[in-house]
């Protein structure tokens, strides 16, 4: 009935589905954490979209290797300057969310 061929071709789609659902709940983490940030230091998110930058593998507390996620952003204060905001992820957990240096009202 099925050959080892498609037995590793159906394995390889599976976890190429379950990869990718993963990635895009870890994303829209992400962005959740972008806009309460922004909305926290009162400057506005521009485009409202986040995008992988870097990604790697890391070990998290408990020494599980896990993947390591930096999400970039980019906001603006008056309109006029665009500046670059980061989230920083550790398997599904949100390490870090920090701004870049800018100007105030």
């Amino acid at each position: 009935m099925f050959d080892l061929q498609s037995i590793l071709w159906l394995t390889l789609i599976i976890l190429t589905v379950y990869y990718w659902r993963g990635a895009l709940l870890v994303k829209e983490r992400a962005f959740a954490a972008a806009q309460k940030r922004c909305e926290e230091m009162q400057v506005q998110l521009l485009d409202e979209t986040i995008y992988l930058r870097r990604i790697w593998f890391k070990r998290n507390a408990q020494g599980v290797l896990s993947l390591w996620r930096a999400f970039y952003f980019e906001f603006t204060v008056t309109g006029g300057d665009r500046y670059f905001g980061r989230v920083v992820m550790l398997g599904k957990h949100i390490t870090q969310v920090e701004l870049d240096p800018h100007r105030l009202h």
